[in-house]
């Protein structure tokens, strides 16, 4: 398994990358956030030689334009990956499946050269996903044993915990096959 961390606006832009092989970067949210520490937590990967994967918070509604937001503004460099991060909205609401694949599709389509996965917690993936679409891969969140969730379904990325950070194994047997499955060069 290798070992991997995802960041938002809420962790340093300096944090440790000693250890890691991927890491993914918090970039937009709807139409109008960007996180204002993209460029330094990208940078800070990239220096630590990480595979970088960038994801959007999906809100109801506006999908193109969602996704047109989102790869306006992640980063784009051959071997990046994209994900979707659906779950509940601080609202309270959450994009509907059809939504959530659509989104997929147009991010894909966007952005063809680039791995596009699906990012949702383990409630979502048995309880509201009725369409089973994680685009090129599934990164399941489920607190616990890493690399253990408790899903039946192929999964490539694993959060297990968000203490003291969000950490994430990966489900590849060594970084050159993470690196060839993204795309990346070394």
């Amino acid at each position: 398994m290798l070992r991997g961390i995802d960041v938002s606006s809420y962790q340093s832009h300096s944090y440790d990358t000693d250890g890691l092989h991927f890491v993914f970067v918090k970039a937009t949210e709807g139409r109008s956030y960007v996180n204002p520490k993209l460029a330094a937590q990208t940078k800070n990967a990239r220096d630590g030689g990480c595979v970088v994967g960038f994801y959007h918070f999906l809100w109801p509604g506006n999908i193109t334009a969602q996704a047109k937001y989102f790869v306006a503004k992640a980063p784009e460099r051959s071997g990046d990956v994209l994900a979707v991060d659906w779950e509940t909205t601080g609202s309270g609401t959450h994009a509907s499946n059809a939504e959530k694949d659509r989104f997929i599709r147009e991010v894909k389509k966007l952005r063809p050269r680039h791995k596009v996965v699906l990012y949702c917690n383990r409630n979502f993936w048995l309880n509201v996903d009725t369409t089973s679409y994680a685009g090129d891969g599934l990164w399941i969140a489920d607190y616990g044993r890493a690399g253990k969730p408790r899903i039946q379904a192929k999964w490539l990325f694993h959060q297990y915990t968000d203490d003291p950070v969000d950490k994430n194994v990966g489900n590849f047997s060594s970084e050159a096959a993470l690196r060839d499955w993204a795309g990346a060069t070394p």
